[in-house]
């Protein structure tokens, strides 16, 4: 009997510019050096499925571990949004209930508002999700307030098939996924 696995390889498209256009260009920004000034953001985010025990958990002893009865109940669902300036060494995640476009530009306006006030303006590297969009800010804020805050934001957007390419895509993978 042989025993398969499965490799999981970044397999790009074929003869797609707009693909390595887009790969290029966010390699690029991964090339920049470290300036507190204009720092390098990674976002994403990702909906995950909210769970509660079903049965009291028996507590450990010096002879057993915790003891999870593997029945659950579904407890609803949440969205994680994860910020990571990695050449900082910083990362944050909040949990909303939903991700909409006021969603994301509430999370975006509360770092550039807190955490990178001082900055003129700020590198974003996300995927190009929907909601990502410089308009989420006009959806959400009076025209003065969005352009304001559009104007600190430098965008880049990973390419589709091109995940693998935010840091912080990869962060919520490696924490979220089962392992196989």
């Amino acid at each position: 009997m042989t025993n398969r696995k499965i490799e999981y390889w970044v397999i790009p498209p074929e003869a797609d510019a707009e693909f390595v256009a887009g790969m290029e260009d966010v390699l690029d920004v991964y090339a920049k050096p470290y300036d507190s000034r204009t720092p390098v953001i990674y976002m994403d985010e990702q909906p995950v499925r909210l769970s509660k025990e079903t049965r009291t958990p028996i507590p450990a002893t010096g002879k057993h571990a915790k003891r999870i009865d593997y029945e659950y109940q579904r407890a609803g669902t949440a969205n994680i949004f994860m910020f990571t300036e990695p050449l900082a060494g910083w990362r944050e995640v909040s949990v909303r209930p939903t991700k909409t476009n006021i969603d994301w530009v509430v999370e975006m306006a509360r770092f550039l508002d807190g955490r990178y006030a001082k900055c003129e303006k700020i590198i974003l590297v996300c995927d190009n999700l929907n909601t990502h969009t410089k308009g989420a800010f006009y959806e959400a804020f009076d025209p003065d307030r969005a352009r304001t805050l559009v104007r600190r934001i430098e965008f880049h957007h990973t390419p589709k098939h091109g995940r693998w390419l935010n840091i912080a895509e990869n962060e919520l993978e490696a924490v979220s996924k089962p392992r196989r």
